[in-house]
């Protein structure tokens, strides 16, 4: 009895030491992996020769996906679209196959750049970068050149801007650029701002940078951004390139023009709408009137008009601006008419840098100044003048703001009358100022300026202008005071053709934008605070 009661505890013992062992020995999972795959053999092999086969398959050490392909692979030379298949194209394999369907180029280095599209199966570890090379040659290209991009007017570039290199020979002209693909191609990815041509041949070239939209290797001014470096590049060379990528104005083009109400059509325009002219071919009655306002969101002018006959069934225009001249029929329909509404520019609180403005959505052809009053809280009147700008359809009122003060706006019958003779009734604004205090001031001193005029903003972190000066000569600082806390960024625009205006570049005409030097900090401005800070010219 006492061997069985012996031999029973010893068992019980052992078993819950098993249970224990077993516990302490449950994997927890281990640490997750961070080791992107790595290639281990291909076929051909890397910096194959003579290459004049269909296929290339890459093996790796584990299983991997491949993702966003289109958008992660270059190819330099390109090989025109459907001209290679790449598999795996879902799911996941230890090799990537190519399939070659195009004819390569002859005595060629070709380089294959995954960017980060190869990511392992389980952690997605990306096999970053990644480049196949051949030659269908009997050597490797093995030149190099590099640079950085830069936005001309943003400060910082766009992600995924592709860099060309066009060979300057027999067949080159300012022209290839939107017909032909280039000699050699890189991409800055979504990471970096610098980008590198590597295996590249001695020769010159024309160096060109693109935000692609198509992703088509061609230009086209009304989608792509385009960036240019204006002399020859020379292969080899020492040199590191900048490239400004700007959005030309496309050349004017009008498009089709609709009839949106009963009294309005709308003419929409690709490029600009200075010396834009809509001319009236149809024949009308004498009391036909017209007027055109911009549409203030669109690229779109808004034709009114009124003492049209009622039998009118449609009316052609004439649309013109130097060397474009179409003409346009427009039906006639039974559309609902626009009454006159009045949008005021601030409810509430009036920033003590800006100015109060109504604007309407019908022509304004008439303002009466006499019936309009301003009172501060202590209902003394305050002197104002007003200021009607036609362009932008609006009527600005001018007084000098006090802080910490409440604006009682009021505007009677009649102050605004539009084309079709409607009025507006009645206006009531209630505004007021904030204390300075609330504020933040910015004293600003310029080094290394050596070229004038310049336009000074403050911009806000999506770069819209909060406040801006034209300055025409050096001064020892520049004051810009009352600005809203927020984070800002101060840019200077060396106004080259003095228009008081940023200008952007064109790639034809060989105009490289207007430069643009930020302050690289973004200022987070506090309420009360006087901010001192210089703006470096380099």
């Amino acid at each position: 009895m006492k061997h069985r009661l012996l031999f029973f505890s010893i068992a019980t013992l052992l078993f819950l030491s098993l249970i224990n062992c077993a516990k302490r020995g449950i994997p927890s999972g281990g640490d997750p992996d961070t080791e992107p795959p790595k290639m281990v053999k291909s076929q051909p092999e890397e910096f194959t020769t003579n290459f004049d086969e269909k296929r290339i398959r890459i093996y790796f050490d584990e299983y991997i996906k491949v993702k966003d392909i289109r958008k992660q692979l270059i190819i330099s030379p390109p090989i025109k679209e459907g001209g290679y298949i790449v598999y795996p194209q879902g799911g996941t394999s230890k090799y990537i196959d190519i399939q070659i369907t195009d004819t390569l180029q002859e005595n060629t280095t070709y380089s294959f750049n995954f960017g980060q599209s190869i990511v392992d199966n389980n952690e997605e570890n990306p096999y970053e970068y990644f480049k196949y090379v051949f030659s269908t040659g009997s050597y490797i290209d093995s030149l190099e050149v590099g640079g950085v991009i830069k936005d001309a007017l943003k400060n910082s570039p766009e992600t995924f801007v592709s860099v060309m290199l066009y060979e300057i020979d027999s067949t080159y002209n300012d022209s290839t650029i939107y017909k032909e693909t280039p000699t050699y191609i890189t991409n800055t990815l979504d990471s970096v701002s610098d980008f590198k041509l590597s295996n590249l041949r001695a020769g010159k070239y024309k160096m060109v940078a693109m935000k692609d939209v198509a992703n088509n290797y061609l230009f086209n001014p009304k989608t792509d951004k385009i960036g240019y470096i204006e002399e020859e590049v020379t292969i080899p060379t020492d040199s590191s390139y900048t490239i400004t990528l700007f959005q030309e104005i496309p050349e004017f083009r009008a498009t089709r023009p609709a009839l949106v109400s009963k009294e309005m059509i709308v003419f929409g325009y690709e490029g600009e709408a200075k010396d834009m002219k809509i001319d009236l071919v149809s024949k009308v009655s004498d009391s036909f009137q017209y007027s055109i306002t911009q549409d203030p969101e669109k690229d779109t002018l808004r034709y009114w008009f009124k003492h049209l006959p009622q039998k009118t069934d449609s009316l052609i225009f004439k649309v013109s601006k130097k060397n474009f001249e179409k003409e346009f029929t427009v039906k006639m329909k039974e559309l609902k008419g626009d009454s006159l509404q009045i949008k005021p520019s601030h409810r509430g609180n009036l920033p003590l840098t800006e100015n109060f403005s109504i604007s309407a959505n019908t022509p304004i052809v008439a303002t009466d100044e006499s019936l309009i009053s301003i009172e501060n809280k202590d209902s003394v009147a305050v002197a104002f003048t007003s200021k009607f700008i036609k362009e932008e359809n609006r009527l600005e009122i001018l007084f000098e703001k006090e802080e910490s003060q409440r604006y009682k706006i009021k505007m009677l019958p009649k102050t605004i009358t539009d084309f079709f003779g409607e009025v507006n009734d009645t206006l009531d604004y209630g505004l007021s100022t904030k204390a300075k205090k609330d504020y933040a001031n910015i004293k600003l001193t310029l080094q290394n300026a050596k070229e004038y005029p310049l336009i000074i903003q403050i911009v806000n972190e999506k770069l819209e202008i909060l406040v801006e000066k034209y300055v025409t000569e050096a001064q020892p600082s520049y004051n810009f005071p009352n600005i809203e806390p927020q984070n800002v960024y101060i840019r200077a625009i060396l106004d080259t053709n003095k228009n008081g205006k940023w200008d952007t570049g064109n790639y034809l005409k060989n105009i490289q934008p207007e430069r643009v030097v930020y302050n690289p900090k973004k200022i987070e401005l506090r309420a009360n605070w006087d901010w001192d800070e210089t703006l470096i010219f380099k």
